[in-house]
């Protein structure tokens, strides 16, 4: 199979070491990827902010980039779960219906597509994981404490093969931090509370490393943790599992 490799914008301009231990990931489990040069953002800022329809260049600018791949792979649910689900304001071309078809987060690929969840990490440090609400409610990573289902996480199977990882089990494990997109923005004091209960719980559970598969998420938590000081470490799941410490 042919992957291309999905960066999204923040990751590419804030955490480039993401970008860097996705590559690394898929390569060591024996995936040809490819980077398109010409990639830009999937259009998700615009959608959430009600200007859909403008985004449509965007969009389309992405299926032309990935069109030609068996599969794309990003490090984040909710950028991937915006051109799975959002793509619908295209004309539904061949093109496109592949694309949004083929996109994946990096733990799905990885969990659903390869079949794997023994991917050689050692990682000796106790761990949270923030359940993003893209990934888990929109994209289906796991099961929803809101729904009656039989618990799974492919976040956590993939975690708890992880040599030397202690994972912590949260009071609430998949509650919002509020971050939200532009939501953070327009209700600032709305999200800065949830962002806090949210670290809070982390604390409390003796969590060392709050991890997950969105860094729009994590990079919200570690604002507030870093502006209060508090003793907690934030990575996105893939340094984790690319992870030989």
């Amino acid at each position: 199979m042919k992957v291309g490799l999905f960066i999204p914008c923040y990751i590419n301009q804030l955490y480039p070491q993401v970008g860097i231990a996705t590559l690394e990931l898929l390569e060591k489990l024996g995936v040809d990827v490819d980077y398109p040069m010409g990639q830009t953002c999937c259009g998700q800022p615009l959608g959430n902010s009600g200007y859909e329809d403008d985004s449509k260049g965007i969009c389309q600018l992405f299926v032309e980039n990935f069109k030609t791949y068996d599969y794309i792979v990003g490090p984040s649910g909710s950028c991937v779960y915006h051109v799975k689900k959002h793509f619908d304001i295209l004309e539904q071309t061949e093109d496109v219906k592949r694309v949004r078809k083929n996109t994946y987060e990096l733990c799905q690929f990885i969990h659903d597509v390869l079949g794997k969840t023994h991917l050689g990490a050692s990682f000796p440090y106790k761990v949270g994981i923030h359940k993003s609400c893209h990934g888990l409610r929109g994209l289906r990573l796991g099961s929803c404490s809101e729904r009656m289902d039989t618990h799974y996480s492919t976040e956590e199977d993939l975690l708890k093969n992880v040599k030397g990882l202690e994972l912590k089990t949260l009071k609430r494990v998949d509650e919002c931090c509020g971050f939200g997109g532009t939501f953070s923005v327009f209700e600032e004091a709305i999200s800065v509370k949830m962002g806090n209960d949210r670290i809070r719980d982390h604390i409390d559970s003796d969590v060392q490393v709050i991890t997950g598969a969105d860094h729009s998420c994590l990079m919200h938590l570690e604002g507030l943790i870093n502006r209060n000081k508090q003793p907690l470490k934030v990575m996105h799941i893939a340094e984790i599992l690319n992870s030989s410490i």
